[in-house]
C-alpha cells in the first residue's frame, strides 16, 4: 500500500541543507516560491536489492516528508537505470534477455520501496524512454563546443569547462574516467556520453549513428526534462559524486543549464568498514533481513543515522533499533487502548522541529520522540491520560515525519499476524518490565526476580541498560 504523505504543516521553519557542491550548510530557498522540486538517483537494476541501495530511498524519502511539512508542493522524480555495462554483462552471463533482467529487478526494486513503506516517487522515468531527449542534449552540447562524436561515439571534453570538478574536488591534471578508452576520443580525460553500437548490444538510432546511451546523460536529461534547467536538489549516494554527478554537472553546464542548486549524498552502509557490495559478499538482501526484523523496524533502522553517516551494520545494531522501535509503538498502544482504539494526530514539537530544520538531523529528532515516550509513560503511570493523550499526538506526527507512524495505514493495515503478534507481545512485555521496575525499585528481588524468570520461561531474554530494560525472543525478533 502507498505511504500517504504525512498531514503535519509546519507555519514557518527555516530548513538548512549540507551543500556538497560548496561544502557548507545553506538555507533552503527553492526556485519557485511553495514548490521544490527533487530529483534522486535511483537503481540500476542489475541486481537485487540489498539495504545498502535502499537506504537512500528511505533518506529522501524522510527529506521529501520534511519538505512537504513546510508546507511545499514536491516534484519528486527518481530515475531507474535500465540500459548499462553491468546490466548487459550480468544478462549475459546468464543467458537472459537484457530488457528482461532489468524488467524483472526493477520489480525486486519496487517490492523492496513498498516494503519498507518508501512512497512512490511523484514519477520514475527509465533511461531507454528518454533517448530523444538525450540525442537532443548532446546536439547542445557539441553545437556549444563542449563535445564531439567520433566513430558513432560521442564525448564530452571536461577540459572546456572552467568549473569541472567542483562538486568532487577532482583535479584536471589528474584525471581518471574509470572508463574504457572508445575510438576517436582525443582526450583520456574525455568521457562516454553516447557508444557506438557492437554487435549484440541493444541500439537506437542517431544523427552520429546507432549505438546506446552512456550513464551520465541519461540522467541529466531526465532531471531537466521533468524539473526544468534549474531546479532544487539533486540526490544519491556517496559513492555517486564521481564520476556519475560531477559529469552530470559538467553536460547540464555545456548544455547552458543551471541544474540544481543543491546536492545532497548519503553515506554507505557498511560491515566492517568496508561499503557493502556485491564484490565484497556481504550483502544483505532485503528479503533475507526481513527474516530478522519487520519492515517498519527494518525503515527504522535505515533511516536512525545521519543521512551523511556510514551505518556500520551489525546483528545486534539492527535488533536494538527494532526494540527502540517497539518502545515507541508499545507507548502508542497503551494510549490508544484508553481511547478506543484512536489517537489523533498533533504537531511536531519545537526540539523535533530544530533537529529536522538542521540538515536533516534525524538522530537528534528521534531523541526528542524517545524523550516524549518516556514523558508520556510517566504520564499514564500517574494516571494522566489527557497529558499522555497529547503527548501520543505529537509522537504519531513526529514519526509519521520519520514514515514509521505505526497507525499510518501502511503500517497498520499491512497484513502480517507476525507484525500484530509482537506489537501485541510488546505491550504485555513492557507491563511486566514496568511492574519488574516498580519491584526493584522497592527493593522488592523476590517480586523483580519472579517477573523475569516468567519470562525467560517463555522465551524473553531481558537485558538491563543505561537506559532501561530490553527484551528480545530467543529466536532474534
Amino acid at each position: 500500500m502507498e505511504a500517504p504523505a504525512p498531514s503535519v504543516t509546519l507555519i514557518r521553519v527555516t530548513l538548512r541543507i549540507y551543500d556538497t557542491a560548496t561544502r557548507t550548510l545553506r538555507d533552503f530557498e527553492p526556485v519557485r516560491a511553495g514548490h521544490a522540486s527533487v530529483y534522486l538517483c535511483g537503481a540500476t537494476v542489475q541486481t537485487v536489492p540489498h539495504i545498502g541501495h535502499i537506504r537512500s530511498g528511505v533518506a529522501f524519502d524522510i527529506l521529501r516528508n520534511w519538505l512537504e511539512a513546510h508546507g511545499l508542493d514536491v516534484a519528486f522524480v527518481r530515475n531507474v537505470t535500465n540500459i548499462d555495462d553491468k546490466i548487459l554483462t550480468k544478462a549475459a552471463d546468464n543467458g537472459r534477455p537484457w530488457w528482461e533482467w532489468a524488467a524483472t529487478h526493477e520489480r525486486a526494486f519496487q517490492w523492496a520501496y513498498d516494503q519498507l513503506g518508501v512512497r512512490p516517487p511523484s514519477i520514475e522515468p527509465r533511461a531507454t524512454g528518454h533517448i530523444t531527449e538525450m540525442v537532443e542534449y548532446m546536439r547542445r552540447i557539441i553545437d556549444n563546443g563542449h563535445g564531439y562524436a567520433a566513430d558513432g561515439n560521442v564525448y564530452m571534453q571536461p577540459t572546456s569547462l572552467p568549473d569541472y570538478g567542483h562538486l568532487s574536488g577532482q583535479k584536471l591534471d589528474e584525471l581518471d574516467q574509470g572508463e574504457s578508452a572508445g575510438t576517436g576520443k582525443r582526450d583520456p580525460r574525455d568521457f562516454t556520453m553516447w557508444k557506438a553500437a557492437k554487435p549484440g548490444e541493444p541500439s537506437w538510432p542517431t544523427p552520429w549513428g546507432d549505438g546506446r546511451p552512456g550513464w551520465h546523460i541519461e540522467c541529466t536529461a531526465m532531471a531537466t526534462k521533468y524539473l526544468g534547467a534549474e531546479f532544487d536538489i539533486h540526490c544519491g549516494g556517496l559513492d555517486l559524486q564521481f564520476p556519475h554527478h560531477e559529469n552530470e554537472i559538467a553536460q547540464a553546464h555545456a548544455a547552458g543549464d543551471p541544474f540544481a542548486r543543491y546536492w545532497m549524498h548519503n553515506g554507505w552502509v557498511t560491515m566492517s568498514g568496508e561499503k557493502m557490495s556485491k564484490s565484497l559478499g556481504n550483502v544483505l538482501s532485503i528479503p533475507n533481513v526481513l527474516t530478522k526484523v519487520r519492515p517498519v523496524e527494518l525503515r527504522y533502522y535505515l533511516g536512525s543515522a545521519h543521512y551523511r553517516s556510514m551505518l556500520e551494520y551489525s546483528e545486534a545494531s539492527l535488533q536494538e533499533a527494532a526494540a527502540g522501535y517497539r518502545r515507541i509503538e508499545s507507548f502508542l498502544h497503551r494510549v490508544a487502548e484508553l481511547n478506543a482504539g484512536e489517537i489523533e494526530k498533533g504537531e511536531v514539537t519545537d526540539a523535533f522541529t530544530a533537529a529536522m530544520d538542521d540538515d536533516l538531523g534525524v538522530p537528534a529528532a528521534l531523541a526528542e520522540v524517545h524523550n516524549a515516550v518516556r514523558a508520556g509513560n510517566s504520564a499514564l503511570d500517574k494516571g494522566d491520560t489527557a497529558e499522555a493523550t497529547a503527548i501520543a499526538g505529537e509522537v504519531r506526527a513526529m514519526t509519521a515525519i520519520l514514515g514509521v507512524d505505526p497507525y499510518a495505514p501502511q503500517w497498520r493495515d499491512r497484513d502480517q499476524s507476525n507484525d500484530a503478534a509482537l506489537a501485541a507481545l510488546d505491550v504485555l512485555i513492557a507491563d511486566a518490565l514496568r511492574r519488574r521496575e516498580l519491584a526493584r525499585a522497592d527493593k522488592d528481588w523476590a517480586t523483580a526476580d519472579q517477573v523475569r524468570d516468567q519470562l525467560n520461561a517463555a522465551g524473553i531474554d531481558i537485558v538491563d541498560t543505561a537506559d532501561g530494560a530490553k527484551w528480545s525472543l530467543r529466536d532474534g525478533r
